[in-house]
């Protein structure tokens, strides 16, 4: 995304000043400055203009897969965080033209999932896709056949941002992007190439930039521009109204995930040299009231548990009015991809 910086500046000051409890940054290479934890680090490869997700390795320790948001190509990228240096370029083939990517999740299976979801323009896309290719044994530039899937909506086409793999029944799940009602989305069971693969909306969620599951399966982790929360998962559901994460401001905030270990919350944005925040797990939740930040996952009309007429909450929709403007913005300023 690329939202006009005055717009989104003054965006984000309405939004922090009507949300005081929003989490506002820490600059040193973890939020907390404690020690024990994963470090930050910077990305130095000039190629990496938008980083839009993050993924952590799990077979090549401390390097974090991340993806260009548009204009670029069918490319994924390991990055070192020891060096902030790019020690892999995957090119993919046997897909089409992506689009605009938005997200990266690794599966239980050691393959990951690439979500070519996003749609600035409101929805016009009547369908999106995801890659998917093994995740390399060893590093360096390599050309990897990808497998594609196609993606449909039960209720609409619709934007989104996160694409979230759970790491023990490697079920997929998209956070859609709106302005008045985000939705939290279930795939099939097992993703199918050969057909359309429908989401059903299974929760309502605010306005999400990305997400990740913790490494046990056990949280899951949604973020925004100017906010996070972690969620406890029980069986394929956010459970409660979560609590507020000390999320660091970034601007534009897009990624999200966790170290190998479960230990700490990696928050990455887009930029060139954009720098990616460590937040260790134990300092990084704190219980909140629900109106002090976006709510919880609230059940999807329809779905066990929803209450009726469900939507977010207040604080959800401050956020929401506040951002309006840079939603507006990216509109006027983003010109529309070719199909």
């Amino acid at each position: 995304m690329r939202p006009h910086l005055l717009t989104l500046t003054a965006a984000a000051a309405v939004a922090l000043a009507l949300l005081p409890s929003a989490a506002v940054a820490a600059t040193g290479p973890t939020a907390s400055g404690s020690s024990g934890s994963a470090s930050g680090f910077t990305i130095t490869d000039p190629r990496i203009k938008e980083s839009s997700g993050l993924a952590a390795s799990r077979i090549h320790p401390g390097v974090y897969w991340t993806h260009n948001d548009s204009d670029d190509g069918p490319y994924v990228y390991a990055v070192d965080s020891a060096t902030g240096k790019t020690v892999a370029r995957i090119t993919l083939t046997g897909i089409g033209k992506p689009r605009d990517v938005e997200g990266i999740s690794l599966g239980p299976d050691g393959r990951l999932y690439v979500g070519d979801i996003g749609d600035n323009l409101g929805g016009s896309w009547n369908h999106v896709w995801i890659y998917r290719f093994a995740e390399p044994k060893t590093l360096g530039d390599a050309t990897l056949k990808a497998e594609q899937f196609t993606v449909k909506y039960a209720d609409g086409p619709r934007n989104a941002e996160a694409l979230m793999v759970h790491p023990v029944t490697g079920r997929v799940y998209i956070a859609s992007k709106d302005e008045k009602a985000g939705g939290l989305y279930e795939g099939p069971e097992s993703l199918s190439a050969s057909g359309t693969n429908t989401f059903r909306r299974i929760g309502d969620v605010p306005w999400v930039t990305d997400g990740a599951f913790s490494p046990d399966g056990g949280r899951l982790v949604l973020r925004g521009y100017l906010w996070a929360r972690t969620y406890p998962w029980k069986d394929g559901r956010a459970v409660g109204d979560g609590e507020a994460v000390a999320a660091p401001w970034q601007g534009q905030a897009e990624s999200v995930t966790y170290t190998a270990d479960g230990s700490t919350l990696m928050f990455g944005a887009e930029g060139v040299g954009s720098r990616v925040v460590a937040v260790p797990v134990a300092a990084a939740a704190k219980p909140s009231p629900s109106s002090s930040a976006p709510g919880a996952p609230a059940p999807a009309p329809g779905a066990p548990g929803a209450p009726e007429g469900g939507s977010f909450t207040k604080g959800a929709l401050v956020l929401v009015t506040a951002l309006t403007l840079t939603l507006a913005a990216k509109r006027l300023l983003r010109r529309r991809p070719k199909p």
